[in-house]
């Protein structure tokens, strides 16, 4: 059974049936799922949980969902005890949520996954997304599992690797000439024309508790308690908060000990209005212009940017940004100390957690857990320069003359 009980504005406090609704009639704020936690709390245990399947949906019972999951193995990813990158920095206990082993090679299938469920028990035979490309091809493979019609819009610069792991599960794939931010507002229009499930859309209340299950596995991993320290990426902003709402959930129910996480939010400078804000101490979120090669998080206006800034600033954390030039040297920096290929938006992570670190803003004793959300061979142009093979004759001496051995 699910304990969803209804949606709530998440400003004003009006509330709304559990329904395909995702902005406040009064005030035009988001909504959000609320819970009946004292029922929860009875319920749920860390050995009941335990015994749940090894992916996301072993915490069914604090997701917003009645039915059967649309389940295509997500969840339960690796948190990998990064020793090697740790020297590197100068931090005894880091940790990688490796997200990018989903199905689909992106957290995105956490947040599909439960808003295809939805879709389904709502009645939608169609269902769509506006995306930067790893949320076409989640909404693409979801779509095909549950058999339902889909189509995917993305802007017209979306990488072929991208546009290729959307395509291969055959839904109908639009390129937009424009950013994401002309992309959604189109979608937003076809909202008002077409009985779809959008699934970031008039779907966007159930698809963001997907995230909370990054939290609750990261939380069970390190043996039923939170970080020292969270960092983690930012487009709209609404991962990053989940991160937040999920640790929380687990304190409310007493799973885990109150929660002191720093959370730590991180961008491209070219495309960083949730750090401009930051680091300006304002919470009003300008509108940018994106222009980066971490295309998965370039978006100039993020609708849950006000939420993600009170969440760094209540929780103590905070905001860092780094150019194209040094999230390709975080993409390598973790390949080759960890052996874990990300995707730009990775390297943006892990070019800010070296900032953060060396400012001594995170610190070397705390435990540390750094959020990857996406693989990298969608975005391995990026990084083509690092193919420089030594060519040889298929002979010993051919080789030892390139690799200058003595014979």
């Amino acid at each position: 059974m699910s304990y969803a009980t209804a949606l709530r504005c998440r400003k004003c406090g009006h509330e709304y049936p559990l329904k395909p609704l995702n902005v406040c009639n009064f005030c035009l704020s988001p909504l959000e799922v609320i819970y009946d936690y004292k029922s929860m709390t009875k319920a749920i245990s860390q050995e009941k949980l335990a015994e749940g399947p090894f992916t996301m949906w072993r915490y069914k019972d604090m997701l917003p969902v009645e039915s059967d999951a649309v389940d295509i193995g997500t969840g339960f990813t690796s948190l990998v005890k990064a020793d090697n990158l740790g020297r590197e920095l100068g931090l005894d206990h880091l940790y990688i949520k490796n997200d990018g082993l989903n199905p689909t090679f992106s957290f995105k299938d956490r947040v599909v996954s439960v808003a295809m469920t939805k879709a389904r028990e709502f009645g939608f035979d169609t269902v769509a997304c506006a995306s930067t490309g790893n949320l076409a091809a989640s909404v693409a493979a979801h779509a095909a599992k549950a058999k339902l019609k889909a189509y995917v819009f993305v802007p017209a610069s979306v990488e072929t690797g991208k546009l290729i792991g959307a395509a291969i599960y055959n839904p109908v794939l639009i390129t937009v000439d424009g950013n994401y931010d002309d992309v959604n507002r189109l979608c937003r229009q076809l909202v008002e024309k077409y009985n779809w499930g959008f699934i970031n859309i008039n779907l966007r209340p159930y698809y963001a508790e997907g995230s909370k299950t990054l939290s609750y596995e990261v939380a069970e991993q390190l043996g039923w308690r939170a970080p020292d320290c969270v960092i983690a990426p930012a487009a709209s902003g609404l991962l990053f908060t989940r991160i937040w709402k999920g640790l929380d959930e687990l304190a409310m129910m007493r799973l885990i000990e109150p929660v002191n996480t720093h959370m730590f939010v991180c961008q491209a400078t070219g495309c960083s209005p949730i750090v401009s804000a930051f680091q300006a101490g304002s919470l009003h979120v300008n509108p940018v212009e994106p222009s980066t090669i971490a295309q998965s998080i370039a978006i100039g206006n993020p609708a849950d940017g006000y939420y993600a800034l009170r969440v760094a600033r209540q929780s103590g954390g905070g905001a860092s940004a780094v150019t194209d030039e040094e999230a390709i040297a975080g993409m390598k920096l973790l390949s080759q100390t960890e052996g874990i290929f990300t995707e730009a938006v990775g390297g943006v992570v892990i070019g800010a957690l070296k900032k953060l670190v060396a400012s001594k803003v995170i610190k070397k004793n705390e435990v540390t857990v750094a959020f990857i959300t996406g693989a990298g061979p969608k975005t391995q142009d990026i990084v083509a320069d690092t193919v420089q093979p030594f060519n040889i004759r298929p002979t010993l001496e051919s080789l030892e003359e390139v690799l200058n051995v003595p014979a």
